[in-house]
């Protein structure tokens, strides 16, 4: 019986370290939860922002490096469409917080203009690409293959859409920074 026994409470063991580390992953990768119910990324790099450019693109200190961040999926409004452009930077800025985040790349790294593509989280969990979408200081910008979030985005821009919020709301913006960008291309 106490051999029984023994052989009981081995499997036991076996089980508890078998799980454990399971249950672990799980609840941590659930667990950081922002106000928004978006659950933070696991698997990204830490950065500090250095730098807030416009609605959609930052520098962040990578270790010594310094990169320009392109955010994924979303495209806001350049800083010649006033007063959106601004209120676009504003609000990225606001919500980055103290500037810690979470940088999760997809499956392309890089633009044409050499930066990086990423999503965002800040340091208290809130996916920014989403909140930008979801408060309607940005629009859907999809470039496959980089969809990882296409589906959230596309849902995020409907509800600011119906609830008129930001550049959706009466007097809202008049272009889409796409259009924008081919009316008034870069120098």
């Amino acid at each position: 019986m106490t051999r029984t026994f023994r052989n009981t409470a081995r499997r036991m063991r076996l089980l508890i370290v078998a799980v454990l580390p399971a249950l672990a992953v799980f609840f941590s990768m659930h667990s950081g939860m922002s106000e928004g119910g978006d659950a933070f990324a696991p698997g990204g790099i830490p950065a500090k922002v250095t730098r807030v450019h416009d609605g959609d693109t930052v520098s962040v200190a990578l270790g010594r490096k310094t990169e320009r961040v392109r955010l994924i999926g979303i495209d806001a409004p350049e800083l010649g469409q006033r007063p959106w452009g601004q209120r676009a930077k504003t609000r990225l800025r606001d919500l980055l917080g103290d500037g810690n985040v979470t940088v999760v790349t997809d499956v392309e790294q890089r633009d044409r203009y050499n930066r990086l593509l990423a999503y965002l989280w800040s340091s208290g969990g809130t996916f920014i690409n989403l909140e930008m979408v979801r408060q309607g200081y940005a629009v859907l910008y999809t470039i496959p293959p980089n969809v990882r979030y296409a589906d959230r985005f596309r849902a995020a821009q409907t509800e600011a859409r119906e609830r008129k919020r930001g550049l959706w709301s009466e007097g809202g913006l008049e272009e889409l920074p796409s259009e924008y960008r081919r009316t008034h291309p870069r120098r």
